[in-house]
Order: C-alpha cells, then sequence, then structure tokens
C-alpha cells in the first residue's frame, strides 16, 4: 500500500470551480476546472451574484470529478483544503462552505489558503524545489501585487495597483477593441500580428520610487486612441491592421511597467530571485521580456506552469506546508475579499 498522503482542495475565488487531489509529495492527482468564461463574456468582466450562482450548481459535480479523476477514496484523504481569500465574497463562501461540510462529515481537518500566496507557490510546483526566500509578482485580473516572501508562509506585500488590475485593463482594452473576452489572450493574439512601437502610450509609474502599479490611464489612452479624443481630435480608421498595432502597444505598455516594477523590487530587497504567477503570467511577452531582464540583471525567474498560472485548485498545494506546521483551521472561520498585508509563521489556535 502507498504510504503517500492525500489532501482535497477547493477553489472558488472567482469564477473558476476548481477541486484538485494533491499528494504529499506535490504531486498533482488530479486538477479539475469548470469554467465560467461563457457566463460572463456578454458582459465583459466578471459579474459576482452569477459567479456565485454558477459556483453553487458546479461545485458538487467538480469534487466528486476530482476524486474519480486521481482514483482517490475520501478514506485516504488527510486533509480539506479551500480557498479563504482574497477575492468575491459569494464565490467564496461556496467553496470554503463545501470544504468545511466535508471536513465536518469525513472528520477530516479543514486548511484555508490565501489565492494569491497560492499563484506563488504554483511556481514550487514547477520548479520541483523550495523557490524561497523571493520577490513574488502576482498578475491577474483581479490583482497586480508584489511581495517579498521569505517562506511558503511569510509573505509581505511591499506594493499593489491603486486602481485596475494589468488582467482587468486587458479586459477593458479588448472590448474597446471589440475583441472578445477574456481580454489577456485576445490581446495577444492580436497583437501577434501589431507594431508594439505604432502607439506611443504611458508606462504609468514606471519611473516612481514606490512599488505600486496604475493601469487606469493607460485604459483611457487606448480609449481615446481608439475612439477620438473628447476635445474633438478624431481617431484614424479602426482597421483590422490598426487593432493589432494598438493591441501590441498596449500590450507593450503594460509588459514594461510589470517588468521595471519587478527589476525595481529586487533592487529594493537585494533578493535574487523572482517568482512570476497569475493568469497574466501565462503571456508569452511578459514572460520572455523578465527572463531577459533577469539575465540582464542577475537574478533568477522562476515563472508558474501554464497550467497553474490561471485560477485552479492544485496551487493550494500550498496547503501542504500549511498543515505540516499545525495551522488547521476552525469550522467557523471566514471568507475575505482583501489582502492580507504581511503573514508570518504561526500556529493557528482555531482547531475543529
Amino acid at each position: 500500500m502507498s504510504s503517500k498522503r492525500y489532501l482535497l482542495a477547493i477553489e472558488t475565488s472567482c469564477d473558476e470551480t476548481a477541486a484538485s487531489v494533491i499528494a504529499d509529495d506535490f504531486s498533482i492527482c488530479s486538477n479539475v476546472v469548470a469554467s465560467q468564461a461563457k457566463l460572463h463574456e456578454r458582459f465583459g468582466g466578471v459579474v459576482p451574484e452569477i459567479a456565485s450562482r454558477a459556483h453553487l450548481s458546479r461545485i458538487l459535480p467538480v469534487i466528486a470529478t476530482g476524486l474519480d479523476e486521481a482514483e482517490i477514496k475520501r478514506e485516504q484523504l488527510a486533509a480539506i483544503a479551500a480557498t479563504d481569500g482574497p477575492g468575491l465574497v459569494g464565490s467564496l463562501l461556496v467553496g470554503l462552505t463545501a470544504a468545511k461540510t466535508l471536513a465536518a462529515a469525513w472528520e477530516l481537518p479543514l486548511v484555508t489558503v490565501d489565492h494569491i500566496e497560492a499563484h506563488l507557490f504554483a511556481c514550487r510546483l514547477g520548479a520541483g524545489r523550495d523557490v524561497f526566500p523571493a520577490v513574488g509578482l502576482v498578475v491577474s485580473g483581479g490583482h497586480t501585487n508584489l511581495y517579498r516572501c521569505l517562506s511558503a508562509f511569510e509573505f509581505e506585500l511591499l506594493g499593489s495597483t491603486i486602481d485596475d488590475a494589468a488582467g482587468e485593463a486587458f479586459d477593458k482594452a479588448a472590448r474597446i477593441l471589440g475583441l472578445p473576452y477574456p481580454g489577456g489572450p485576445s490581446i495577444s493574439a492580436a497583437a501577434a500580428n501589431g507594431d508594439s512601437a505604432a502607439i506611443d502610450f504611458p508606462r504609468p509609474m514606471a519611473n516612481s520610487d514606490r512599488l505600486e502599479f496604475s493601469f487606469s490611464g493607460l485604459k483611457t489612452a487606448i480609449l481615446y486612441a481608439a475612439k477620438g479624443h473628447p476635445n474633438g481630435t478624431p481617431a484614424p480608421p479602426l482597421t483590422e491592421q490598426r487593432v493589432c498595432d494598438l493591441a501590441a502597444s498596449f500590450q507593450q505598455a503594460v509588459v514594461d511597467v510589470l517588468v521595471s516594477k519587478s527589476a525595481q523590487a529586487i533592487r529594493q530587497t537585494g533578493k535574487r530571485r523572482l517568482l512570476l504567477g497569475g493568469g497574466v503570467a501565462a503571456n508569452r511577452s511578459l514572460r520572455e521580456q523578465l527572463g531577459q531582464q533577469a539575465e540582464r540583471d542577475g537574478f533568477e525567474l522562476i515563472v508558474a506552469p501554464l497550467e497553474f498560472c490561471t485560477d485552479n485548485a492544485a496551487m493550494a498545494a500550498l496547503a501542504w506546508e500549511q498543515l505540516g506546521r499545525g495551522a488547521v483551521a476552525s469550522l467557523d472561520c471566514d471568507v475575505r475579499s482583501g489582502l492580507v498585508r504581511k503573514r508570518r509563521p504561526q500556529k493557528l489556535t482555531g482547531r475543529r
């Protein structure tokens, strides 16, 4: 009989209903994701009420499929893990409530996982080794954050976006250009046929000493470039090539800011390793240009594998680190929508 232990992880922080069975050596036995992209497509972004209702209808089939694909019975599980934040409150409640119910019914420990920290832990899954300490950059539809990561459970927020997240900016830019949702892949596909130097978009906060981001001004800039300025200055016709040039120039502006701020964080912290996670981490230009910056500055870049960039439950393998130090959550724990600015290792007092 195998000596491996397994946990069931559940992720419902936004619009993906996900479940994964993960062994204690961090091998992924199953990773099931039910996407809601089609439900939100006509709105050009995630509608919280629609997301939470979709989670309710999908959560049990997704969990059952995760267990079936892993060929794991509940008797083989050592714990249940679930994301407790940050994210959409209604969505988070569906996943955490399901996890609490299973933990109580099956008499298993409950472990809660921070969604953003899990995105960075996905880099450890790809590397197959310890990746801490490091600077961590999480870029997604809801977050653009830089962290000082001392260990798998010691995170300090260095800076975040003061308005739109990079992924949200991609969604809005795609809608302006008439490209499909989600915006990240659409912008990237159009950019492949465009000139990234065609339009001189701003690089907000790129020269600021603060490790923060701003993308709302860039979103306004592409709106004016595509539709014309309120002062009456018309925009050139939005031809297919113009769309590609706008997409390429917009993408390059976002990437330039992300690369610049990451390099700045490396210099300020003295760390020699950068972790990149989140949905926008799948962007090829970002991965390539961060890699080039790493070569120039002499730091190591570790990027989450593509299958673990967008929201999924496998990255909750972080729960094994939590479980190993006795960090078991009580069944009266709650969700949270906001970021944790600093997390230090501590043993949670609440237990089942």
